[in-house]
């Protein structure tokens, strides 16, 4: 892993407004930056950025995070890809360790990579001009040089060691490493040969991969480029880069399973279909489209391999579509692909079939209800038992709230009896509205999580027997409490303490209380309102010991310590630590 004192440097070197603007043109509002958020779509800015504490916050989808997330998530990066963009940026080396799959590679490895995909790219651009059988495959397909250009679709000739006119060292291992090139009993050889190339571009306009397809007949028909240090199938999605505004004009993204059939679709004018890249739509796939846009339509042959296709993109969509999202399913005709359909038919047609896509809910109950005898008692009752795995994945509260009525009807049963098959699980999910007055005050342990957000500092000679145990904000605040502890005398910054928790149980109430403090007045008294607060806490802890000593008092009585220490605290005295507590016990 990274060492977290090289991303707390990292941090602390960077200005989020600067990076954020690189990406989204930000405008000066108050203390704070604010722009239309770029994860989700909107009219009016509900996204804002923090000069002075360092993270940006989504009002509208609850989007947040720091410089490092936000590179993450717009640019489609991983937090290693992100770090290094970064620190590249900042003028830093990042430390090179091993974790995980690959060896972490210096960014002149990642460089190296990246320098001998686009070589390829040229290379094979410039062979596809003299190919005359590539140029009347793609005029068979009905592709203009136009759209070619567009993709930046190329031609791998036949022969083995092609690329070795391309590079001076066709032993480098980087072509190895980038895919480019197999390696076996002591030969090297093109992975690509005979093949229209169409290259994997990720969200920075960088090539990371190839797809190539064979000309007429062969296998594999479709040949990816394997999993590298750029490139993972199971995040990357075939003409995402070319078709961001396109979404976001229309509005939604159609998911197709082919390279051809993104680009069939956008040579008839319809720019916002994806592909994936020769594996099932994975969850990551399905945040990063959702973060695109607020309708996705997964669009698939109808045959039994595409409603295979569909049924995995519906499982890893369950748990991250919203009430105000929507996710549909589309079966062409059989026999037909987006494709071929739109080249039969034309664009209005195919859009007339989006249309009248299936909801996600209907294609689940339907696919449910096919698989069982509807009409006898045990049937109805293991399409419950189908049922309930799924429907307790669903995050969003109406959504999941009309699928368990409408199970309810077609199982025959009531809503309660349902209920009680199915219980709901309860999904703690990031502040999705505008901030407003609260219509309560925020509970002690909530405000000093807030206030210890905005200044850790206050947290390092905390007394954690003053807290009590039971809820979600309590262990959160002890953890935040032990993190402060832990960096001795480092300081640390509200930022560090968002990164530090990426991706554990805290993560997701820390994103809701850093959202809540973003609306503060920059001339809050941070240190007098934790002062405040820290006493109050006392006061609490106190009341806490009173009563439990006079219930001890009316089941066994009091020994003589125990009636001073009372007494003590009823005259306003402080509370003994937990640990003297239990000695006098």
């Amino acid at each position: 892993m990274i060492p977290q004192s090289f991303v707390q440097d990292l941090l602390n070197r960077l200005d989020i407004v600067d990076v954020v603007d690189r990406y989204v043109p930000l405008k000066k509002a108050g203390a704070n930056y604010v722009a239309c958020c770029p994860f989700h779509s909107e009219k009016s800015p509900s996204f804002s950025v923090s000069p002075t504490k360092q993270f940006y916050h989504c009002f509208g989808c609850g989007a947040h995070g720091s410089a490092i997330g936000f590179v993450m998530e717009h640019q489609g990066l991983g937090f290693v890809e992100a770090v290094g963009e970064l620190a590249r940026s900042a003028g830093l080396t990042v430390p090179k360790e091993e974790s995980g799959h690959y060896e972490r590679k210096t960014e002149g490895d990642f460089e190296a990579l990246t320098e001998a995909m686009q070589h390829a790219t040229h290379y094979y651009r410039d062979e596809l001009k003299r190919s005359e059988g590539a140029i009347a495959y793609l005029k068979k397909r009905g592709l203009s040089g136009e759209i070619a250009a567009r993709f930046g679709i190329g031609y791998a000739p036949g022969g083995w060691q092609n690329l070795a006119t391309v590079f001076s060292d066709y032993q480098a291992k980087s072509l190895v490493q980038a895919g480019l090139v197999i390696e076996g009993e002591g030969k090297r050889y093109d992975r690509f040969r005979d093949r229209i190339m169409f290259p994997i571009i990720n969200q920075k306009g960088a090539v990371i991969g190839f797809g190539g397809r064979v000309l007429e007949t062969g296998e594999p028909k479709y040949l990816n480029s394997p999993e590298t240090p750029l490139f993972e199938k199971g995040r990357e999605l075939y003409g995402l880069f070319q078709a961001r505004q396109a979404i976001r004009a229309a509005g939604k993204v159609i998911v197709v399973e082919g390279y051809m059939d993104v680009v069939a679709l956008a040579q008839h004018g319809v720019e916002y279909a994806v592909a994936t890249l020769g594996t099932a739509t994975t969850p990551v796939h399905v945040q990063k489209l959702l973060r695109q846009t607020d309708n996705v339509v997964f669009c698939f042959d109808g045959d039994t391999a595409g409603r295979k296709a569909a049924w995995r993109a519906l499982e890893n969509s369950l748990a991250l579509v919203g009430d105000e999202k929507s996710i549909k399913f589309l079966f062409l005709p059989q026999g037909e692909d987006p494709d071929s359909y739109i080249r039969k038919e034309g664009k209005a047609a195919f859009e007339a079939q989006l249309e009248s896509a299936m909801p996600m809910s209907e294609f689940l109950l339907r696919e449910l209800a096919a698989g069982v005898d509807m009409q006898t008692m045990e049937g109805r009752a293991h399409f419950l038992k189908l049922a309930q795995p799924l429907v307790q994945q669903v995050a969003a509260p109406a959504l999941r709230m009309m699928l368990q009525q409408r199970l309810s009807e077609l199982a025959g049963v009531t809503r309660n009896e349902l209920e009680g098959l199915i219980p709901v699980k309860s999904t703690v999910k990031p502040a999705a509205t505008r901030s407003r007055p609260s219509r309560k005050p925020p509970s002690l342990a909530r405000k000093l999580l807030q206030l210890l957000l905005v200044q850790p500092e206050l947290g390092a000679d905390f007394d954690l027997s003053l807290l009590g145990e039971g809820s979600e904000e309590l262990k959160t605040l002890s953890a935040l409490l032990g993190l402060v502890a832990a960096s001795h005398s480092q300081s640390t910054t509200t930022v560090a303490v968002l990164e530090s928790f990426r991706g554990t149980s805290h993560e997701a109430l820390l994103s809701e209380v850093s959202g809540e403090i973003l609306q503060w007045d920059e001339e809050f008294e941070v240190a007098e309102e934790f002062a405040g607060a820290l006493e109050q806490l006392k006061k609490s802890g106190r009341q806490r010991r009173i009563e439990s000593l006079l219930a001890l008092s009316r089941v066994q009585g009091l020994s003589p310590e125990e009636k001073q220490e009372l007494q003590r605290l009823l005259q306003g005295g402080s509370a003994p630590t937990n640990s003297a507590q239990s000695t006098q016990k």
